[in-house]
């Protein structure tokens, strides 16, 4: 049998299956006089998820298909919830250790009371599954075309980036750029007032590409520049801590009233010439709460705005006398190169017979760039035979040039249904997140395993896996990078976002199947209040109505300081949870998180108000958590530390003192953002113990010259690196300056036991290779910063066996560079691997 996986099309089913599985083991052996119902279900509930698997292949299946595939998926969950929490009875009945003999009845009743409990559970769900199965004829025809079997690739497709790249900066923006530039400098514009520019268009259209592109132009002509999403409904006050943040570095977002903000935001501007963006405005109200905010005294200064809606974009024109700029679709000529540039190598040509068929793909994207970028990720995972682009061409419908809307959904549509399934989940999870959310990899990946979406690939961890579907998101352009780490030839993409247009579609559809319920300022998205509460996302200002039952809820995601915190008694089945720049969660809110005995993965981003973790989550032997943000006042007990996997990243200052006690914490796997020079050295020499620590980031800088505890420190580093190196540290980020360099040309890691598979050093150049590298086999990535590599140092770079990236940062100043540079191409093509090699000049 699969992988048990939780989909959206199926459900729990997969899980259910597993765990009805389970039950029939040894371990559960007194359970044998059910043996026949738990087969009976076994086999009903495979047939229910091999059809619906078929059915979910469909893309608009009718009303009363629909609503029982709902039905099945219903109660799949249900079923799956009275599994687990029978299970945890019995689990916890096995860990108790009875003293005496009125102890051992009552648990010898308890267990007899819990297995009366699953038999009667089995009888009932056999019931509830025969009168769902039979609910519907179609279930025992088996009609339903193929699932899909695309394959998840690897890598990121270096041409999947690229498309983002070239749809700034090859198709249809250098008009529309200078266009702009030359509305801003208009030198009609009134003097004493913010020249305007409004660019209004329908969505996909490239307004926000547009609009980034004139700002990366013009903002260092500025003393200050901002760019910024508002998106349908913002919740203001957090816009407006965006803008200041980005404006006053030293400014950290905090829980101001608004007014507050606009004020210290006007106080900064008024000396200064300013450019400002703001993004996908929806209201005439906000853009007039925003504009409060930009002093109209400020000479020279300038300000770009998107919106769909013409009168959006007139009142943002007024009083200023600005200009609109009415953005029009591609051409055919533009379309084709946006298309070509991510099917096509750069040497290659269209086949002679795609050229009809791609042209007419074209013509039904209506020259909107979204469009063909999304096009282009279905027709990339296609071989290049006629009959499957025809098929492409045709599964797209009529072209609906009046209605950008409609081109727009039926191409996302056809690029939601070529997904595979366990895809499909993983984009449709995206829903969670507002609108214009940076989605960090890492915490997504760790989300979609804590909701049981992955499964392991090809002897991969779980964690490799998500990787593989994320990676596979993107070459299909149904998302876009944010960030992308250049160190080793842009291949590795560590945020992301999803567009507006897509934002929309994936909604939409979660909802639809009752995957996930949104609360936001508005109120919620959820069309049928009979519908169970499976997955939560709490918005911007919004409130869990008190009639709304969130006992079945899954994962709850808490965004934003101004979303009032649920109480988590009522949230007892709960698989993830994750508060994002939630500030006021305070200590006594997760009270009762010792009692959620599902809970796979909690995670706090900035949440400062925080000072302890319950010792009680102790109790959750599967359970992870993840502090970003983590400024060293929260204290974690020692029984956590022993028991739980951790992931830490240190408050992005720079600075933080961290307690000794997280030099402790035998569970942590990831560490980063962390200040040699600022932590006691008996916290830097107790680094060396963590010997499940994955990755470590560590800044070596001497940030004082004269400290006294500093050379100390760094000694204890380097012993601390040298025993991590010889355990499971995978991944290592280190920032030197001069006084750190001296560290090279000591001995770290043994031979040849390392499994470091990448390092990446940051800051000052070094003068040479070190010696010790040649002992790291097992590194795949390396970024150096250098100033000179010599005849030896070519040959241990030349000699990794495992090396596919290398990226080195050369001093500008040194004549040697362009030398070693094609001395380094040519060792690397005799390389087994034919490592990708960056050279850059700083």
């Amino acid at each position: 049998m699969a992988e048990a996986l939780v989909s959206a099309g199926t459900g729990a089913l997969q899980p259910v299956l597993g765990k009805l599985s389970a039950l029939l083991d040894e371990d559960y052996k007194r359970l044998r006089s059910i043996h026949t119902e738990i087969n009976f279900l076994t086999l009903e509930l495979k047939a229910l998820d091999t059809f619906l698997e078929k059915m979910a292949e469909e893309e608009n299946p009718n009303p009363q298909d629909k609503l029982w595939m709902n039905q099945v998926r219903e109660f799949s969950y249900d079923f799956e919830d009275n599994l687990d929490e029978f299970m945890a009875h019995v689990i916890a009945d096995k860990s108790a250790k009875p003293d005496g003999f009125m102890d051992k009845i009552k648990g010898s009743l308890k267990r007899i009371k819990a297995r009366h409990d699953i038999a009667k559970a089995i009888e009932d769900l056999k019931k509830q599954a025969i009168e769902v199965s039979q609910g519907n004829a179609r279930y025992w025809s088996g009609k339903a075309g193929d699932s899909n079997t695309s394959s998840i690739h690897k890598k990121i497709d270096l041409r999947a980036l690229a498309i983002f790249e070239d749809a700034s900066k090859l198709i249809s923006v250098d008009e529309p750029t200078r266009d702009i530039i030359q509305l801003l400098s208009d030198s009609e514009a009134t003097k004493q007032q913010p020249n305007v520019v409004a660019i209004v268009g329908p969505g996909g259209l490239g307004k926000t590409t547009i609009a980034k592109r004139v700002y990366q132009e013009l903002k260092g002509q500025f003393k200050y520049h901002a760019f910024l999403s508002v998106s349908q409904n913002p919740d203001i006050a957090r816009v407006m801590s965006n803008i200041y943040s980005q404006l006053d570095k030293d400014y950290s977002p905090c829980t101001e009233i608004l007014e507050t903000i606009i004020r210290k935001i006007r106080d900064f501007l008024k000396n200064g010439r300013y450019l400002i963006v703001v993004d996908d405005i929806w209201k005439e109200g906000d853009w007039k709460t925003i504009k409060c905010a930009f002093p109209e005294t400020s000479s020279g200064s300038k300000i770009i705005t998107t919106t769909r809606i013409s009168d959006v974009a007139k009142t943002c024109c007024l009083p200023s006398h600005g200009h609109i700029y009415s953005l029009r679709p591609l051409n055919m000529m533009q379309s084709r190169q946006l298309l070509y540039t991510r099917l096509l190598k750069s040497e290659e040509k269209c086949p002679l017979d795609l050229e009809e068929i791609s042209g007419q793909i074209l013509e039904k994207c209506a020259g909107l760039p979204l469009a063909i970028v999304a096009i282009s990720g279905v027709l990339a995972v296609k071989t290049s035979k006629k009959d499957q682009w025809e098929r492409v061409r045709d599964s797209i419908g009529r072209a609906l040039r009046d209605s950008s809307i409609e081109t727009m959904k039926n191409i996302i549509s056809l690029s939601y249904f070529d997904l595979p399934p366990n895809l499909r989940t993983c984009l449709l999870y995206l829903s969670i997140f507002p609108k214009d959310h940076t989605i960090e990899k890492e915490n997504l990946i760790r989300r979609w395993i804590g909701e049981g979406f992955i499964h392991k690939q090809g002897g991969r961890s779980l964690h490799e896996s998500g990787e593989l579907c994320f990676n596979e998101l993107v070459n299909r352009s149904l998302i876009q990078p944010t960030e992308i780490d250049g160190a080793f030839g842009g291949h590795e993409v560590k945020s992301c976002r999803v567009h507006d247009t897509i934002c929309d579609f994936i909604v939409s559809k979660a909802v639809e199947e009752n995957f996930v319920t949104i609360i936001d300022a508005p109120g919620f998205v959820n069309p049928d209040p009979l519908n169970k509460i499976r997955r939560l996302s709490l918005q911007h200002n919004g409130e869990i109505p008190p009639d709304l039952v969130v006992s079945h809820a899954r994962s709850l995601h808490v965004f934003g300081r101004n979303v009032k915190i649920p109480s988590l008694s009522d949230f007892r089945l709960l698989r993830v949870l994750d508060f994002e720049e939630c500030a006021q969660v305070e200590d006594d809110d997760l009270a009762v998180v010792g009692d959620l005995l599902h809970l796979k993965y909690l995670r706090f981003r900035n949440a400062h108000s925080m000072t302890e973790l319950p010792e009680e989550l102790a109790r959750l032997q599967n359970l992870e958590i993840d502090i970003h943000g983590y400024n060293g006042m929260m204290e974690i007990p020692e029984i956590i530390q022993r028991r739980l996997v951790c992931y830490v990243t240190v408050d992005s200052d720079g600075w933080t003192t961290l307690p000794d006690e997280i030099a402790n914490i035998q569970g942590l796997r990831v560490l980063e953002g962390l200040s040699v020079y600022d932590q006691s050295t008996e916290f830097v020499k107790a680094l060396g113990s963590l010997n499940k620590l994955r990755k470590l980031s560590i800044t070596l800088y001497n940030c004082q010259a004269d400290g006294d505890n500093w050379e100390e420190n760094m000694e204890a580093a380097i012993s601390s690196i040298y025993k991590l190196g010889q355990a499971s540290l995978e991944s290592l980020h280190i920032c030197i300056d001069e006084a750190a360099n001296y560290i090279f040309k000591r001995s770290w890691f043994p031979f040849p036991s390392c499994g470091l598979r990448e390092l990446v050093i940051e800051g000052d150049y070094i003068t040479t290779v070190p010696a010790w590298m040649e002992s790291l086999v097992s590194l795949e990535k390396l970024s150096l910063p250098m100033d000179g590599i010599g005849e030896e140092g070519m040959e241990i770079l030349g000699a990794l066996p495992s090396l596919r990236y290398l990226s080195v940062q050369w001093d500008k100043d040194s004549e040697e560079g362009p030398e070693m540079e094609a001395a380094m191409a040519k060792a690397m093509e005799a390389h087994p691997n034919r490592p990708t090699v960056v050279w850059t000049y700083q």
